[in-house]
């Protein structure tokens, strides 16, 4: 019988730890039982010929309120239990509803915290608003000063965040208010430029940092996203409420509700709506672009791009290799941009959807990302 993915996946991990150094090959085993717990084609117990959840620790899960220049904002804390003096890691959530409470999230945390890291997830209320926000970047920072002053031994502390938080996480950890709590920072498919994401949206082209045009169509999330944070752009006054609720409806999966608040709308508005949700993006792009221009401070505001040139610590960028939300083009931006003597590592990976694991990548694919993440683990235990 031939092997599974999963279990030749874990002989090539195996076979590859006799090479590396003990402490070296401790984080590597970590990062690869990570890997195979967070992917639905391995995550089945036995899978994995004991990586899986070889050298983890229990986790407890609490929820506290964390103090921010905006109020207070929820946080849920994960700790490894007896594991000593364990460094700290602020894990922030992408552009959705649910926040912290986001499944993948909250998987992904418990996994990290697993291998001896205290995780906290802080719920930024504009991300869950579906909202790219510089407020978004005070949360952000105070989220990891509030979690260094938990950890006396290990008062900087990680950070990362997916998808568009990734964007955010650089720009507080460029902040001088908030660069001194901060020892690292991980971007898992994240933005440079707001525009030119924005403008991808409405043209399936975007300019790549090579100075190429990468062709794709892009998720028809995206526009959806750029229209609900701007319905005032796209809607005449006494319409933004009701169209605003159904885009809203429509981004939480709620579709047929999404329709019956199309009522009421008029001729125009309606035919907008339609053609979002249809996906015909060609209908609108002209808005679209338009409102990109309209935008354009409010969008710098929030883009690494011209904005990291204060960042000094060290930065892993992570993409997914067909991410049609966010290119992965905008990594390699990233990677630019930052300033030359700013340690990185960067991957481009066919592992990874937008910052979901899918797809069928090769073993040697799978060992870059089990590296990628092994350097992230092995950074957060100098402390140790």
């Amino acid at each position: 019988m031939f092997a599974s993915p999963g279990a030749r996946f874990a002989l090539l991990v195996v076979a590859a730890l006799g090479a590396l150094g003990v402490r070296p090959a401790l984080r590597h085993a970590q990062a690869a039982g990570v890997l195979l717990r967070l992917d639905p084609a391995t995550a089945g117990a036995g899978v994995g010929i004991g990586l899986r959840d070889w050298a983890t620790y229990p986790v407890a899960e609490s929820e506290l309120e964390i103090d921010t220049p905006g109020g207070t904002a929820r946080a849920r804390l994960y700790e490894p239990e007896n594991a000593g003096r364990a460094p700290g890691l602020v894990m922030v959530h992408g552009v959705h509803h649910l926040g912290m409470d986001e499944p993948r999230l909250v998987r992904f945390a418990r996994s990290i915290a697993s291998t001896g890291i205290v995780v906290l997830t802080p719920d930024v209320r504009e991300l869950a608003d579906y909202a790219v926000d510089t407020r978004s970047i005070d949360t952000v920072g105070a989220a990891t000063i509030v979690l260094g002053k938990r950890l006396p031994w290990a008062p900087a502390v990680g950070l990362m965040g997916l998808s568009f938080a990734g964007g955010i996480a650089l720009l507080a950890a460029s902040d001088p208010r908030y660069a001194p709590a901060i020892s690292y920072v991980v971007a898992v498919g994240a933005h440079d430029d707001l525009a030119r994401v924005s403008r991808f949206f409405a043209t399936g082209h975007i300019e790549q940092a090579d100075g190429s045009v990468l062709e794709m169509r892009p998720h028809d999330y995206g526009p959806l996203v750029l229209v609900y944070a701007h319905a005032s752009d796209f809607f005449p006054p006494e319409d933004v409420p009701k169209a605003r609720e159904a885009l809203r409806l429509w981004l939480w999966e709620d579709k047929s509700n999404a329709r019956k608040h199309e009522d009421g709308l008029s001729a125009p508005s309606r035919a907008k709506l339609d053609a979002l949700f249809d996906g015909q993006i060609d209908a609108v792009a002209a808005e679209l672009l338009h409102d990109v221009d309209v935008q354009g401070g409010a969008m710098r505001a929030v883009s690494p791009h011209g904005n990291i040139a204060g960042m000094r610590a060290p930065a892993f960028l992570l993409h997914g290799a067909k991410d049609n939300v966010i290119p992965a083009s905008e990594t390699l931006w990233i990677a630019r941009d930052l300033p030359p003597d700013t340690p990185r590592s960067v991957l481009v990976s066919r592992l990874i959807g937008h910052v979901e694991l899918e797809g069928e990548p090769t073993p040697s694919e799978r060992w870059a990302a089990v590296h990628f993440l092994a350097g992230v683990l092995a950074k957060a235990h100098e402390v140790q």
